[in-house]
């Protein structure tokens, strides 16, 4: 039998770029936003730099 996993996330925009996934199971949720490379791309300057989604899937792959 195949291990199955249905991942439970409700994401929310907050002031642009900034985003909170809340993810099943965990209480608080992961702010999510732009910084470095990915800021300079869109041009943006956000008030706090926060870790990407991009960041989380290459942090998730790489673990």
């Amino acid at each position: 039998m195949a291990a199955v996993h249905i991942a439970r996330v409700r994401v929310y925009q907050d002031k642009r770029p900034n985003r909170r996934a809340f993810i099943g199971g965990f209480p608080e949720p992961i702010r999510y936003g732009v910084n470095t490379g990915i800021k300079a791309f869109y041009g943006l300057e956000p008030e706090e730099e926060l870790p990407s989604t991009l960041d989380h899937l290459v942090g998730a792959a790489a673990g």
